[in-house]
């Protein structure tokens, strides 16, 4: 794993840099999640085994820092990220993202519009309000979700999914309570409107058991492509791995 020092906050970004060949591969995950845990087996997958990738760990989440001086909003992290790929002069990558991750990159390849080859979404936040795990984190007082909320969030919903439990149990429960009242707080500018604006390659995946959904007709009469991955919900990364990992390739094809 490797680390990159950030001067503000003064806190560091840890993440993954698997070797490989072609254009770089982005990859951003969900609230309370890590890149670190939930992507290295995708990239077995087909089409995107002997890629490069860049798994990267949210501040407040996984194996990065931790700081308490900082909003943990949608838009504060993609200019985080925005810093680290400036840095490491990653340019004519590749952008893949879950969920709370979504937002994220759509603010970063509002950022860097000219660096990004496709934006690859799966279950992205595209509208102000929040989901299920968000909209009851965000419900909770700053500090009493910080004393009790974090370990009754993680027992209220952790038992049927503990990959999920686990990655909570080592992110910053500040963090994710400020995560959680970005998403439901929203910007000035929604990100289904930013989503828009963008002109690089985009496709939305949704996993199956999501189905029905909305976007999946209204996505496409705006240019942007879709697809579903068989057998999984939301967690697309852990319910099939190797679904997700071929929709991926054939999004950046």
């Amino acid at each position: 794993m490797k680390s990159h020092k950030l001067s503000q906050p003064d806190s560091w970004l840890r993440y993954h840099d698997i070797p490989g060949q072609g254009a770089p591969l982005v990859m951003l995950h969900g609230l309370g999640c890590s890149s670190s845990f939930d992507y290295p087996r995708l990239l077995a997958g087909p089409g995107l085994i002997g890629r490069r990738a860049l798994l990267v760990d949210l501040l407040g989440h996984g194996f990065s820092d931790k700081p308490e001086d900082f909003s943990y909003t949608p838009g504060a992290q993609a200019q985080i990220l925005a810093q680290w790929l400036k840095a490491l002069d990653l340019r004519g990558f590749d952008l893949f993202a879950h969920s709370m991750g979504g937002s994220i990159a759509i603010e970063l390849a509002t950022l860097l519009p000219n660096d990004i080859r496709h934006l690859v979404l799966a279950e992205p936040n595209l509208d102000s309000g929040g989901g299920t795990y968000s909209r009851a984190l965000a419900a909770w007082d700053e500090v009493d979700y910080v004393a009790r909320g974090h370990q009754d969030i993680i027992n209220a919903f952790g038992t049927d999914n503990p990959n999920w439990a686990g990655n909570m149990a080592v992110a910053s429960p500040l963090a994710v309570h400020r995560a959680a009242q970005g998403l439901v707080n929203g910007g000035p500018v929604s990100w289904r409107e930013q989503l828009l604006e963008l002109t690089m390659p985009r496709c939305i995946i949704f996993g199956e058991k999501s189905l029905p959904h909305p976007d999946t007709e209204w996505l496409p009469r705006h240019g942007i492509a879709t697809q579903v991955v068989a057998n999984a919900g939301h967690s697309l990364a852990w319910d099939n791995p190797a679904g997700l990992a071929a929709a991926i390739a054939a999004a950046l094809d």
